[in-house]
């Protein structure tokens, strides 16, 4: 099974945030740092959003 690499737009989408917000909770370690794809591209595993998600319903 593979777990899909979501980008920052997509990951925005997802979590109803905007891009602004998201960068300032990665930096402030409030949700899961990107995976570095190459020299200027980044994504998140699906898996470790829908976990992020899950703890926001949980809280």
């Amino acid at each position: 099974m593979t777990d899909r690499i979501l980008r920052p737009r997509e990951v925005c989408r997802a979590i109803g945030l905007s891009r602004t917000t998201l960068w300032r909770r990665v930096r402030d370690g409030q949700f899961p740092k990107p995976i570095r794809l190459g020299p200027n591209a980044v994504g998140w595993r699906a898996s470790a959003i829908d976990e992020w998600l899950d703890s926001r319903e949980a809280a």
